[in-house]
């Protein structure tokens, strides 16, 4: 039985982790830990918890909080937070996830040219504990997940981006130089806290591109498809929100080195992937969608070829919340706790 506490527990990731633990048949939540809603019980202010989740909403410093015994401290937390307090959970025996940026760079470097891109200060408060962290891609990066103390959960467009075009990164199949990511997320991408541009007459029938001087994940995506290539990958990245609550869909573009078929492309991106329960690898024909993913962990690939221009298209299909964030964090704790990585996840969408 894995022991959880979460900090942050209230907003979209928080939720999202409490309804898969609170079905998971080898977790324990132990604390949940927010700065709003102190003393409610978390099913007061989220009511479809009722009868799974009842546990009350601790300061961080309630001694129930401070003291809870846990193997896993998740911090679904925004940055320059979880990196100031890993260190306390470390020490009380537990491993950290972190939901933000803290923990998905492994040097101070790399951190650094992530803040500046995302505006925030460029030293890590931790660094001590880099180097001994893993980015949270299981797909990627397995292995480390199980042995790191620290797990630096990825970002949601990043893993979209990265498992859509990873395989072909890896066979060095296209121009290292050509990437486009053309992303589109729904509202509930920008988390819960109020902001006028997303009041819903504001959303209604309206979409538009952002942060086209530069996104914080391009620096996930350009550094995991690199290690995949061999060499530097540089990409333009266009984010874009549509009037849906949840999910992403990004259209992913390479020139091809060489003349390849679809159905060539569709097996090696199969066979990259077979130990990967959580990808679906699929040819242009068929009919996917947003909504063959939502509430679900899977990314849903669909391959294919334009050979008048022979450039390589892949459309990646995540839920935002599920696989871009509280199913991805499920997937590590698992991998963290030595449990099977599809426990508590592996389920199929609703249709319709």
């Amino acid at each position: 039985m894995v022991k959880v506490k979460i900090v942050g527990a209230t907003g979209y990731g928080g939720i999202g982790l409490i309804e898969l633990l609170a079905q998971h048949p080898e977790a324990e939540i132990v604390a949940l830990v927010a700065r709003e809603d102190v003393g409610r019980r978390v099913s007061e202010v989220y009511p479809h918890l009722e009868g799974f989740c009842d546990l009350p909403i601790l300061d961080a410093e309630d001694p129930r909080a401070a003291g809870a015994e846990a193997d896993v401290v998740v911090f679904s937390t925004p940055d320059r937070v979880g990196m100031f307090e890993a260190g306390k959970a470390l020490a009380q025996g537990a491993k950290v996830l972190d939901f933000s940026g803290d923990f998905r760079f492994t040097t101070a470097e790399a951190y650094a040219d992530y803040a500046t891109r995302h505006g925030k200060e460029p030293t890590h408060g931790a660094p001590e504990l880099l180097g001994k962290n893993a980015y949270g891609l299981a797909e990627l990066h397995r292995e480390a997940i199980r042995k790191a103390p620290v797990v630096g959960n990825p970002g949601c467009f990043a893993c979209s981006c990265i498992l859509g075009l990873a395989p072909a990164a890896h066979a060095r199949l296209f121009d290292p130089m050509s990437v486009i990511c053309d992303c589109k997320t729904g509202v509930s991408g920008a988390g819960k806290k109020l902001a006028a541009t997303h009041h819903f007459p504001a959303r209604y029938e309206n979409m538009n591109a952002y942060k086209l001087a530069g996104h914080q994940h391009v620096c996930e995506v350009e550094r995991e498809l690199s290690l995949q290539y061999g060499e530097a990958v540089r990409l333009t990245f266009t984010a874009q929100v549509v009037p849906l609550c949840r999910g992403i869909m990004s259209t992913l573009y390479a020139q091809l080195a060489a003349p390849a078929t679809e159905e060539a492309l569709v097996a090696l991106y199969k066979a990259f992937y077979k130990d990967s329960p959580f990808v679906r690898v699929y040819g242009s024909k068929a009919p996917v969608g947003s909504n063959c993913v939502a509430r679900t962990n899977f990314c849903d690939l669909v391959v294919s070829v334009d050979a008048r221009t022979n450039r390589l298209r892949v459309v990646s299909y995540i839920d935002n919340l599920m696989k871009g964030q509280a199913g991805s964090a499920l997937q590590n704790i698992n991998l963290m706790a030595g449990l099977p990585e599809t426990l508590g996840l592996m389920r199929p969408g609703m249709y319709p």
